[in-house]
């Protein structure tokens, strides 16, 4: 099962340090584990990543920015820009390596297998915080199967009272393209599969709203230029030419749209935190946004990656992961393009699968008079097809393995403390044989026998088996008049004996009839003994006429 990590950061700064604390649990469960440290202060790690946004930014890149923003002239900076993030990146690991967060480190390794496919959220309200590279943690990188989510400390669960649509609604947003190509956006949307897109292209602000109000979206995309505002605090679209709004300023019909079902918001363009925490107000589920100016290209080959993962089965997260890593193709033209996407996440929703957001729906039958009588006749034939099976034995060896796996399975009772075993070994023989006793076919002499059977007597049993073949008289007159006059005592014999082809084995002479008893017993056809016989009718030749097997005497 999937495991859930939530990384809660107390609202503290890089001056002071964060009180972190560390949650650890299966998917869609309350955590079984919680642990916390701190992150010590760290006043120039801000610096550090405002120095590679600043070389980022001066690429030059066609941006899905603010058109007003988009650069015009190409500064050839881009090995400082590498050098820059690889600066930050060993400074960033440095700080997560220190000592006082180190508890929490060795938490995470002791609980979570490299195998496991984990959901890692990040919660904090500082944008610094949710800018760094977190995807290029040593430890998360020693999981093929984690992703990382930015997470606000306020959230809450929204119902989502919908009908389920018959195929994954979207509302396919191309806002203002000056300067961008957003065809082929639209192009791959067109790709998806079981999908029914709805385009909106330079919608006016009241079509847009009109829309998110109509009808029951599963996803929302965005193809564009964006911005963030205020320190991240709010994020601005570009509708058209002329127009743009805040998400504050589509709020009701972005909160009507959560409510009637939408999951997912995806803003394939610039700078989307102040977007994610806006809407991460209204609670939507999940985001996908670009945490960082986004170059046309990237966000056309991320888009193109996800989808295909996304809609091919892959949960929410891993897609993200195989599209952010596959940019990494293009860094030697786009540098950094891995860092841009990031998911932002409502920690009360679980995340859908594509196929979770609109599930089948079932088909009604144009002859719904017949299923009653199309489940009778199925379930007779099925119900004599499998006992014809079972009657000439297909089954006879599964269930023969499943009943010796139920025996195994079963409790050890211990012995019974009204049972005596009496055994003979090898000391035995070797002391009878010693004392110049004679053994005559059998491991136990007359006088041997007969001095047992006297020692037992003594304890007055209810019953004494005698589990050992005497087949000859008895040549001590004392053991023959005891074995003869002991109401007691149960001799035994063998009805048959397939092993040497004989008739069985007979009785103890001096023992009658109704105080023999049988010890034959029924091999299953893998040779293996389950059965027990209580009594039978001996054969007429059988050389054992004992009607109760010797246990039930």
């Amino acid at each position: 099962m999937a495991k859930l990590v939530v990384l809660k950061f107390g609202d503290v700064s890089f001056n002071q340090g964060f009180a972190v604390t560390l949650q650890i649990g299966e998917e869609s469960d309350r955590p079984t584990t919680e642990i916390t440290g701190r992150l010590p202060p760290c006043p120039e790690m801000p610096l550090y990543y405002t120095r590679w946004q600043s070389s980022y930014r001066q690429i030059g890149n066609t941006f899905r920015l603010d058109a007003e923003k988009i650069q015009v002239t190409n500064v050839s900076i881009t090995q400082s820009c590498q050098d820059l993030a690889h600066v930050l990146q060993a400074r960033f690991n440095t700080w997560l390596r220190s000592e006082e967060f180190r508890p929490l480190r060795e938490k995470w390794l002791e609980k979570l297998m490299p195998t496991d496919e984990v959901r890692v959220i990040l919660q904090t309200d500082n944008s610094q915080l949710q800018r760094l590279p977190w995807h290029l943690w040593e430890l998360l990188e020693r999981y093929p199967k984690a992703e990382i989510a930015i997470a606000s400390p306020t959230y809450d669960s929204i119902p989502q009272l919908r009908t389920q649509n018959q195929k994954v609604k979207i509302l396919a947003i191309v806002g203002n393209s000056q300067g961008i190509d957003t065809q082929a956006d639209l192009a791959i949307l067109q790709q998806c599969q079981n999908a029914d897109i709805t385009f909106l292209v330079e919608p006016q602000r009241q079509e847009l709203n009109d829309f998110l109000w109509r009808q029951n979206w599963d996803i929302l995309f965005f193809a564009g230029h964006t911005s963030s505002q205020g320190d991240d605090v709010t994020g601005r679209i570009y509708l058209n030419k002329t127009d743009s709004l805040t998400i504050h300023e589509l709020r009701y019909a972005l909160k009507q749209a959560i409510e009637r079902g939408l999951h997912l918001a995806i803003f394939n363009s610039c700078d989307g935190l102040g977007l994610a925490r806006e809407l991460a107000d209204l609670h939507i589920p999940q985001m996908v946004i670009m945490r960082e100016p986004v170059p046309d290209q990237v966000a056309q080959e991320f888009l193109k990656y996800f989808l295909t993962s996304f809609a091919g089965g892959e949960s929410l997260y891993q897609a993200v992961r195989q599209a952010r890593e596959r940019l990494q193709g293009l860094e030697d033209r786009f540098p950094c393009a891995t860092w841009l996407p990031v998911i932002c996440q409502n920690p009360a929703q679980i995340p859908l699968t594509w196929r979770q957001i609109t599930p089948p729906i079932k088909s009604k039958s144009q002859y719904p008079k017949l299923h009653w009588k199309l489940g009778i006749a199925s379930s007779v034939i099925m119900t004599l097809a499998i006992l014809g099976l079972r009657f000439f034995g297909v089954f006879q060896s599964a269930e023969l393995q499943a009943y010796d796996q139920m025996m195994r399975s079963r409790p050890d009772e211990g012995s019974d403390p009204r049972l005596l075993i009496v055994t003979i070994d090898d000391a035995d023989l070797v002391n009878q044989r010693r004392s110049g006793q004679v053994l005559k076919g059998t491991s136990l002499s007359d006088q041997s026998l007969n001095a047992l059977l006297i020692k037992l007597q003594e304890y007055q049993p209810r019953a004494i088996g005698l589990d050992i073949y005497r087949d000859f008289p008895a040549e001590l007159p004392e053991l023959a008049q005891r074995l003869q006059k002991t109401d007691n005592l149960i001799g035994v014999c063998k009805g048959s004996d397939s092993t040497v082809m004989t008739k069985g084995i007979e009785p103890p002479p001096e023992i009658p009839k109704n105080r023999q008893g049988f010890s034959d017993f029924l091999h299953d056809p893998d040779g293996v003994v389950r059965r027990h016989l209580m009594f039978f009718t001996p054969e007429t030749a059988s050389l054992c006429s004992a009607d109760y097997a010797f246990s039930t005497q």
